[in-house]
């Protein structure tokens, strides 16, 4: 049977690809854009980006610490013989 769709052979490198060209041009564009910084640290090229970036790795760092901290061992669904 034929994988169509998101399920296709190579399909995942070109989603990976297209991401990253808007990505690209998103940031390309902020050269075009005039915006009003708020804070003197706003007005760094590419800042959305950069602080999109930290702020996921962020929330990813945070996730895996909290789901150390509250994982259960691994024999937790074993049955017990006493």
């Amino acid at each position: 049977m034929r994988r169509r769709g998101l399920a296709g052979g190579g399909t995942g490198r070109r989603w990976w690809i297209a991401f990253a060209a808007v990505l690209a041009a998103a940031v390309a564009a902020e050269a075009w854009v005039v915006h009003e910084a708020h804070f003197d640290v706003e007005s760094v090229f590419g800042f959305n980006a950069w602080f999109a970036l930290l702020a996921a790795a962020g929330v990813i760092g945070i996730a895996r610490l909290l789901g150390g901290l509250l994982a259960r061992p691994d024999t937790y669904y074993e049955d017990r013989d006493d």
